[in-house]
């Protein structure tokens, strides 16, 4: 071996390919293992049987070859040192703030943390559960309203959310929504776009005088935009009077001193919790906060997090409602929300964690007093200082200095705002220093004597009206107040995260959702300096690294998608799927053709995909799948010519959600281009497509790309998540665009269009992730990826099919890169259902595939291209140990109520305990032998789902619950 590597050209001792390898699971033997173990030669033989020829690439990905590991973070530094890192006074939602280092090492930098999935199989994610009620009970307390969920997207977003919840708890019969014309410009935007969709009327004006408009619901900024800090106390009444919905913006850090949005009388309360710890990353991600009363919450977006009980009785935590109101509601619904954003919601309640009700006062007041000393300074100087009360932020009339001003703030190292030609604003954060105070008031040329105006500043203790204060206790539960050193801290994260089951243990079989590997080198990037701590309205020239790096990226989707045009803004597939309606909306309104308002969806589809219609003002029209679980053809003809003067768009994801190549997926295309329609495709399944075939080339108009599964952006236990879509041309001017900083350059085509996310491009600090991914891979090897990844979900259904039959393949045998198995002859002949072999699969180590999705009483497993033959068999293994035990119960061996699977998952509790079932505890917990060598125990056993709907408590529980 070694005379023939002495021998080899240094071509190949460079391994310029070696992530290739790294990233894909099976070697070159295990691959000739599994295509002989499915009967074909190899696997090109393979996607000769599955992928129709007639979508197939003619060439190969017009992408550089693959680039080492180290070679692609050097050409990304040297790309991010163009960017220029100064301090940012800027404001508007985005502030410095300090990640505690115990919490950037063990949980955004930790894939214990990063690599896991929704919570959805409560019982091996108490951890991460525990976490978001923690963050949960944060914001109840900062906000006094009753009830809040597990995070949104981003504060815009949010706002939207909050207006259609209004809409439909308000009794009112107007049409009208009031907006505070001091909200944030970006969050104006946002929900301008979405009510002109849901026809809604916008109204504006001050939020003294919300209440002389009959409105169904208003928006109110607190502290506003100019930084101004008013009691709303009385227009909140004056509107609740009228019947009005109340929804305030809001921020967490001057709530820990302000009166809070509840005290105030505020129907819902949200905000950003990105300066709780989280960089600002040139826009995101960042958790969005959301809360209300009690009695809304049914009609609360995203999810919340619920105390229950298990099995045994023990305190245990699940999404309480299951709530994703997509899929119970579809076109009903009006939110889409599927992605959240739980990792940094995690470092937002940590951060609240660790530093306590009394750090975070500290905080608060440290940052209102050298903004207040800011102010002083300001006013010496003979400038004026608008407003009265204030927390954080300050807008100064310097006439027709400012330009002069800005420029000295630039080269001492600080960004400003402009609000208009005479007009400056300064926001001041936790990173903020009397040193910089002293630097930013030497740019107004006034003095720098900080001290001597602290002392004047303490003496009036500081420019918040008494009236203002809040009263109330804050984070009394003992969690805030327990681990404030770091030895404490990090033993409480290593608790949690002992308790949950993530990729760093074992592979995560998701259908749909494809759990693959976050590479270390692809996660690095993400927290350097020059990425992590830009606003995301700096000027442009001081991002010329982040612009440079999302061309790349950009160019990169444009070559595996086929697209001219790609959008960034999009931070989740369920916000890719509305901004891709959205262009087509718009498209089909500038050629005169707004009644184009019928949109055809395959009753197979995700459920987002009907919301997001509706939220577009579509109507939907369901088109019926065949037997194979392809679209009926014939249906689908017979309703577009049926609509064909309304039909705007047809949704279809491909391959489709049934895990099948449709061999007429082009026919479908041209028979809804054929009656006037564009064709949006869902981009959920594109791992199956890319190097193959694209989006461009199957015949779709627009596509949403799910960069947290394709392209490797880790799910981060339910978010983040980022969904760009990918445009034609003739919809390239459609696209979303930014009111307060440019997607593009000065003549872009798509000037002026409204925002569909709160910053321009998106959660832009997590795009490194996908750019260091396809750099590493190549084109040659982002092909091999979609192959290898077909090949583990052949070989995974090839091996279970005499098991569990798979529901659905195309002609010639094959699935895509997921297969459906079908639990429901299992149930009717056992009552084992496809929950109770989810809960087993724990006791093995494994999560649960998808389950019930897309047809009831189902599991769909995808493998993905990053799991190895000894992983996929220990899976295959484990998933045929329990169909044995299944056949035990057909026996009659054991009874239809007392076996392993109902009882399943077992604790140590179980181990230890009493013991009187019909099988032993070691098949209880240690069903295979290899389980033993790598065992993960469940915290809990079986969580009681209706106990925590019937028994409603989203808040943290005594210390004692617990103990019990």
């Amino acid at each position: 071996m070694t005379d023939t590597l002495l021998s080899a050209p240094l071509g190949c001792l460079e391994q310029r390919d070696a992530f290739v390898h790294r990233h894909l699971g099976p070697n070159a033997s295990e691959v000739a293992h599994m295509c002989a173990a499915i009967g074909v030669a190899d696997i090109d033989a393979l996607i000769e049987q599955t992928v129709p020829a007639g979508i197939r690439l003619a060439a190969p990905l017009p992408i550089a070859p693959a680039m080492p590991e180290h070679e692609a973070l050097g050409k990304l530094k040297t790309i991010a040192s163009n960017n220029v890192v100064k301090k940012s006074l800027i404001g508007l939602g985005y502030y410095g703030t300090h990640t505690p280092a115990v919490i950037l090492r063990n949980v955004m930098e930790n894939p214990g943390w990063y690599t896991a999935y929704t919570p959805y199989q409560a019982e091996i994610a108490q951890g991460r559960l525990e976490a978001l009620l923690n963050y949960q009970q944060m914001v109840i307390d900062l906000t006094g309203l009753e009830l809040a969920n597990a995070s949104l997207l981003d504060e815009a977003t949010a706002a939207a959310e909050a207006m259609t919840m209004a809409r439909r708890v308000s009794k009112s019969k107007s049409n009208v929504f009031f907006i505070d014309e001091a909200c944030f410009p970006q969050t104006i935007d946002v929900v301008r776009t979405r009510a002109h969709y849901f026809g809604y009327e916008l109204v504006f004006g001050k939020a003294e005088d919300a209440a002389s408009h009959d409105a169904f619901g208003a928006l109110l900024q607190y502290p506003n935009a100019r930084g101004e800090v008013i009691d709303l106390t009385a227009p909140v009444a004056a509107l609740k009077a009228k019947g009005t919905i109340v929804a305030v913006a809001t921020d967490l850090m001057a709530l820990v001193l302000l009166k809070s949005p509840g005290t105030l009388g505020a129907d819902i309360a949200f905000g950003s919790a990105q300066r709780f710890g989280v960089p600002m990353g040139f826009g995101g991600p960042h958790a969005a906060f959301f809360a209300t009363r009690e009695a809304y919450v049914r009609s609360m977006p995203g999810r919340i997090i619920g105390v229950s009980k298990d099995a045994r009785g023990k305190t245990a935590l699940r999404m309480t409602l299951q709530t994703r109101e997509q899929h119970i509601r579809r076109e009903k619904a009006n939110s889409n929300i599927c992605t959240s954003q739980v990792l940094l919601a995690n470092m937002s309640g940590f951060y609240a964690v660790y530093h306590g009700p009394q750090g975070l006062r500290t905080i608060a007041a440290r940052i209102h007093r050298l903004a207040a000393v800011l102010a002083e300074g300001l006013r010496d100087a003979g400038f004026a200082v608008k407003g009265g009360s204030f927390f954080d932020t300050i807008e100064v009339d310097v006439g027709a200095r400012a330009p002069a001003i800005l420029a000295a703030a630039a080269d001492a190292g600080y960004n400003l705002r402009s609000v208009s030609g005479t007009t400056l604003g300064l926001s001041v954060d936790e990173t903020t220093t009397r040193e910089d105070i002293a630097r930013v008031l030497g740019s107004f040329g006034a003095t720098d004597d900080v001290a001597a105006l602290d002392a004047r500043v303490a003496k009036a203790a500081g420019r918040l009206a008494p009236a203002l204060l809040r009263e109330d206790a804050i984070l009394a539960h003992p969690v805030f107040n327990t681990h404030h050193t770091e030895h404490e801290m990090l033993r409480y994260l290593k608790k949690l995260q002992n308790r949950d089951l993530a990729l760093d243990h074992s592979m995560i079989s998701l259908g749909s959702c494809t759990m693959k590997l976050n590479a270390t080198s692809e996660m690095i990037p993400v927290t350097w300096p020059e990425f992590a701590n830009i606003h995301p309205f700096a000027p442009r020239e001081q991002a010329t690294g982040y612009l440079e790096m999302i061309e790349g990226l950009a160019d990169y989707l444009r070559a595996v998608t086929g697209f001219p045009a790609i959008c960034m803004q999009p931070n989740s597939g369920a916000q890719g799927e509305y901004a891709g309606l959205v262009a087509i909306a718009r498209y089909h309104a500038s050629r005169g053709e707004a009644q184009r308002n019928v949109c055809l969806i395959p009753k197979s589809a995700h459920g987002t995909n009907p919301a997001t219609a509706q939220m577009c003002g579509m109507q939907v029209v369901v088109v019926e799948c065949d037997d194979n679980g392809n679209v009926d053809v014939a249906d689908l003809k017979a309703k577009a010519e049926k609509h064909a003067a309304q039909l705007a768009a047809l949704m279809i994801t491909y391959p489709s959600t049934h895990g099948v190549f449709e061999e007429s997926i082009r026919e479908i295309c041209e028979i809804v281009h054929a009656h006037g329609g564009q064709v949006y495709m869902d981009g959920a399944n594109l791992n199956a497509q890319v190097g193959l075939t694209s989006p461009a080339t199957i015949g779709a108009d627009v596509s949403h790309m799910n960069l947290h599964k394709t392209f490797c952006i880790p799910h981060g236990g339910g978010g983040p998540g980022m969904g760009p879509i990918g445009l034609a041309a003739h919809l390239t001017p459609f696209m979303a665009d930014h009111v307060v900083q440019p997607t593009g350059n000065a003549d872009r085509p798509n000037l002026g269009q409204g925002a569909v996310s709160a910053a321009p491009f998106g959660s832009a600090s997590i795009l490194p992730i996908s750019w260091m991914y396809i750099t590493m891979m190549g084109g040659d090897g982002l092909k091999r990826a979609t192959e290898v990844a077909i090949l583990n979900a052949n070989y995974l259904a090839e091996r279970l099919k005499a098991h569990y039959p798979v529901l659905y393949t195309g002609s010639q045998g094959r699935v895509a890169h997921e297969c459906i198995l079908d639990i429901r002859p299992i149930k009717a002949a056992t009552g084992v259902s496809e929950v109770d072999i989810a809960k087993r699969l724990m006791d093995y180590g494994f999560h649960a595939p998808t389950m019930s999705f897309p047809v009831p009483g189902t599991i769909m497993v995808e493998p993905t291209e990053s799991e190895d033959l000894g992983e996929l068999d220990r899976f295959i293994d484990a998933m045929i140990a329990i169909r044995d035990e299944i056949r035990q119960i057909e026996a009659g061996t054991w009874s239809a109520e007392d076996n392993p699977l109902k009882h399943a998952p077992h604790t140590q509790a179980d181990f230890i305990g009493d013991w009187q079932r019909p099988y032993s505890r070691e098949q209880a917990v240690f069903p295979l032998p290899w389980v033993a060598e790598n065992k993960f125990w469940p915290s809990v056993n079986r969580v009681d789902d209706v106990y925590g709907d019937r028994n409603l408590f989203c808040a943290c529980v005594p210390m004692s619950d617990y103990a019990e």
